[in-house]
C-alpha cells in the first residue's frame, strides 16, 4: 500500500482508528491490514519529514514541566497557580523535594495531571 496524497493519508488514519476500535486480535486478515496501514503511514510521514511524537513524561517533575509549557506559564506563575513558594516548586522540579498530598490535589485539579500518574510517580 502506498499513500501519495493527504487524502490517502487521512483515509488510512480513519481505517486504522476503525480497526483499533473494533479490535484485530485473533483475526489474521485484520491484523495484516493493521500492520500494512501502520507501515504505509510511517513511510508517508517519513517522506514528509514530520517530527516524531515526543516521548511522554516519565516522572512527575517532567509532567509538571510539560503542563507549565503547555499553559505558557513562567515557573513563578505556575508556583502562584499551585499556591506554593517558587523555591519549593523549583526543588520539586529538580527532584530535591517530594510532592505533598495537598500539592498532589492541586496538580490534579489545576493542571489536569491524572491522579494515577501522580500516585505512581510521586
Amino acid at each position: 500500500m502506498l499513500l501519495q496524497t493527504p487524502i490517502d493519508y487521512r483515509t488510512a488514519l480513519r481505517r486504522l482508528d476503525a480497526l483499533a476500535a473494533a479490535g484485530v486480535e485473533g483475526n489474521e486478515a485484520l491484523e495484516t491490514e493493521f500492520r500494512t496501514l501502520i507501515a504505509a503511514l510511517d513511510l508517508y510521514e517519513g517522506k514528509l519529514g514530520l517530527l516524531p511524537i515526543p516521548n511522554l513524561p516519565t516522572s512527575l517533575a517532567e509532567m509538571i514541566e510539560l503542563k507549565r509549557q503547555q499553559m505558557r506559564l513562567k515557573q513563578k506563575e505556575l508556583a502562584e497557580l499551585l499556591e506554593v513558594p517558587a523555591g519549593r516548586l523549583s526543588q520539586i522540579l529538580s527532584g530535591k523535594r517530594r510532592v505533598t498530598l495537598d500539592l498532589a490535589k492541586r496538580l490534579y485539579e489545576r493542571l489536569g495531571i491524572p491522579s494515577d500518574f501522580i500516585l505512581k510517580n510521586a
